[in-house]
């Protein structure tokens, strides 16, 4: 399929923030802003209704699941991007989230484990099986810090060998676990069908270097500075030989994650700070989230302060500022 063709190059694909308005309804008009950015900013892919777009979309209160897919699937239409969507919940939830995902016009569904916590290997892979006869999946590694489980080799061994799982997104925070996820890949027998995304957000340069067989990343670290994060991919996959450069990067990339996701305080600001960056960038109006309890960390902006002013080459704000008018028109 044209899709995990597509995932098997290595894409930078961004965890699709939500826009809102001050009184915290969806804002269309910058919700179809951010698409566009990520379109014109060479992303290879856009995941939607993940973490970063804010699992209380699903709530019937908001009632934000299907217009928020459809408004970032009308933004990419012919743009050739890879199209993810968020799938969790249990059994009945995550089929009938797939059935919707699929029924749009969506390639992948990235699928999250967290409300299977307590089930057995047998059961988490009945469930994925379930799933995947809906449509083409992405495995999804979900740090503990934020609802996610532990997963030994052995899941994802068996996980790698269902036909319809075409990538993962590993993103446990913790080399151990990230091996493990290489580890039964390889095992599976499917290493060459199932391609591998980091979205371990304190290592995203050293994961792409390695020799781990990770392609490319699916994350919210990347749902800000997305042009710079396209260009940086495409020179790792020319590099032929790793110097200093590559290791300072890696440094400098990490440090800016830790201001925009909050690190210091348990991840507690992690989707306030991207939507910060975006505010300063005016592709958002204001970093509201659902959830008004839900703000930057105290002592975050000044962190975000400090890596923008220390870290400029990271930034695309010159990119932002001249396309911004026509993206928001």
């Amino acid at each position: 399929m044209a899709s995990s063709r597509k995932l098997r190059e290595g894409l930078v694909i961004p965890a699709h923030p939500l826009a809102l308005t001050a009184k915290r309804k969806l804002d269309e008009r910058h919700q179809r802003a951010l698409t566009r950015y990520y379109r014109d900013a060479g992303a290879g892919g856009v995941a939607v209704a993940v973490h970063t777009t804010q699992f209380e979309i699903r709530e019937p209160r908001h009632g934000l699941l299907r217009p928020v897919l459809e408004l970032a699937l009308g933004e990419a239409r012919g743009s050739g991007m890879v199209m993810i969507a968020g799938v969790c919940g249990q059994t009945a939830q995550a089929v009938a989230e797939a059935e919707l995902a699929r029924g749009l016009g969506y390639d992948v569904g990235l699928l999250s484990l967290a409300a299977m916590r307590g089930a057995s290997i047998d059961a988490l892979i009945g469930h994925c099986k379930a799933v995947a006869g809906v449509m083409p999946v992405m495995g999804f590694y979900l740090q503990p810090a934020v609802g996610g489980i532990a997963l030994p080799v052995e899941f994802w061994r068996r996980f790698a060998a269902i036909e319809s799982v075409v990538a993962i997104k590993i993103a446990p925070f913790d080399r151990y676990a990230t091996l493990d996820v290489v580890r039964g890949v390889a095992e599976s027998g499917r290493g060459d069908e199932v391609s591998l995304y980091t979205g371990n957000d304190d290592h995203i340069v050293l994961d792409l270097l390695g020799a781990n067989r990770i392609v490319g990343g699916l994350l919210g670290h990347w749902s800000v500075w997305t042009r710079k994060a396209v260009a940086m991919l495409e020179e790792i996959k020319q590099v032929k030989a790793v110097d200093r450069h590559w290791f300072d990067l890696a440094d400098r990339v990490t440090d800016a994650n830790a201001a925009l996701f909050d690190v210091r305080n348990g991840f507690a600001g992690c989707i306030a700070g991207i939507n910060e960056v975006l505010r300063r960038q005016g592709l958002l109006q204001g970093r509201w989230c659902l959830n008004p309890d839900e703000d930057l960390s105290p002592g975050q902006a000044a962190e975000i302060d400090r890596v923008c002013a220390a870290y400029p080459e990271l930034n695309d704000d010159d990119f932002v500022a001249e396309h911004l008018d026509r993206w928001l028109r």
